[in-house]
């Protein structure tokens, strides 16, 4: 809303449906980053690496834990939502409203005002924060 009470206008005109794909993107992409910050770092188990030891300092750099790899509910569910993501990207991608925009600086100002835009940020409220 602006001062006087009124909507603000949307100077891109996006329609509700392209919107709506971009909203349910970007809470696909926070399911799925939270998803694989709680995945093994490895989906087949591997053994670790010890780190390496720094010759002046003596502190031990890099180096990891053994993966147990993904269980298979895990790798069904990484799947899942990465074929989402991808789905929802080309859906967004692809979009009509794309071939109304001119080629160049105006197409990708548009494409960055969806990302921000606020229904689109309004819809999404809350699932970055808990993933």
């Amino acid at each position: 809303m602006s001062d006087n009470g009124t909507a603000k206008k949307d100077p891109y005109g996006f329609p509700d449906d392209l919107k709506s794909l971009q909203a349910r993107l970007h809470q696909a992409r926070a399911e799925y980053q939270a998803l694989c910050r709680a995945l093994p770092w490895s989906v087949e188990p591997l053994p670790g690496w010890p780190g390496t030891v720094h010759p002046h300092t003596g502190e031990v750099a890099g180096g990891r834990e053994p993966s147990p790899g993904y269980t298979p509910e895990q790798a069904a569910e990484e799947k899942r939502l990465w074929d989402l993501v991808r789905e929802l990207s080309v859906a967004v991608s692809t979009h009509a409203y794309w071939s109304k925009p001119e080629r160049g600086p105006e197409l990708i100002a548009a494409r960055m005002a969806l990302k921000s835009h606020e229904d689109v940020a309004a819809a999404v409220t809350g699932v970055a924060e808990a993933a």
